[in-house]
């Protein structure tokens, strides 16, 4: 059962938060877990991923990411390809920045992987350091879905700057209309963290925990154990999402 690849999301919108400066930015990535909502993509193991995302002066953006996932066999599907479109304005440190979009989840590899493609629509605010997204999908999980068809996942990410280039992130969601909805859960995920700028170089630690959903073993796929992932990662040209 596949519907619980509730993937990507909060990377790609956070690539695309920085889409008001006009131009091309590319984000390359290597973390120790692909956690998507709670949910391991990658059976808790690492995965290099890699966005662009470019801006126009108008504050439209569009942009692509890519990840390798481990989906287990069947499907056996290795590769999830983002297409993202969307349109910020407003101003967060003076007001409230909003970012208006949707995200068309494509996979690749193993058995029927056209089946798993769908499309999310969200909408966003952001006043200085506090971020909230409401997703809407009208069908989650494609053709391989089963049960629900639409799914909510609200989101909330704080980030607290420290001394010496530190932050404190801390980051809430809720979801509503997953697989999990099977089991009766519709469940909250967590997780807080520090994240350390060295240079244009980000270092982040957070603990990750889908809350209390019936998790399968670490080793399997869409395990929702509780865990630490480490993301070490870059924006190039190097200032450009400052």
């Amino acid at each position: 059962m596949i519907k619980s690849r509730v993937l990507l999301a909060g990377a790609l919108f956070v690539a695309a938060a920085g889409s008001a400066h006009a131009g091309l930015t590319v984000t390359p990535a290597v973390t120790s877990d692909y956690d998507f909502r709670g949910v391991t993509q990658t059976e808790n193991k690492a995965a290099f991923q890699l966005g662009a995302t470019y801006g126009f002066d108008s504050g439209a953006y569009a942009g692509a990411w890519l990840s390798n996932v481990k989906f287990g066999k069947p499907p056996g599907t290795s590769m999830e390809l983002d297409l993202t479109g969307g349109y910020t304005f407003g101003d967060a440190k003076e007001g409230v920045a909003w970012d208006l979009g949707g995200v068309y989840y494509t996979y690749s590899g193993g058995t029927s992987p056209s089946d798993l493609n769908y499309l999310e629509l969200y909408a966003g605010a952001t006043h200085d350091w506090f971020n909230a997204k409401v997703f809407y999908s009208p069908d989650y999980g494609g053709k391989a879905t089963t049960g629900n068809t639409s799914a909510w996942y609200v989101s909330t990410t704080g980030t607290f700057p420290l001394p010496a280039d530190f932050s404190f992130v801390a980051h809430a969601g809720y979801s509503v209309g997953t697989y999990w909805d099977n089991y009766g859960k519709s469940y909250l995920d967590y997780s807080v963290g520090v994240a350390k700028t060295f240079s244009n170089i980000t270092l982040n630690v957070s603990y990750v925990d889908g809350s209390d959903l019936p998790g399968a073993p670490r080793s399997q796929p869409f395990s929702t154990v509780s865990k630490v992932v480490a993301t070490i990662s870059t924006t190039v040209p190097w200032g450009a999402a400052e």
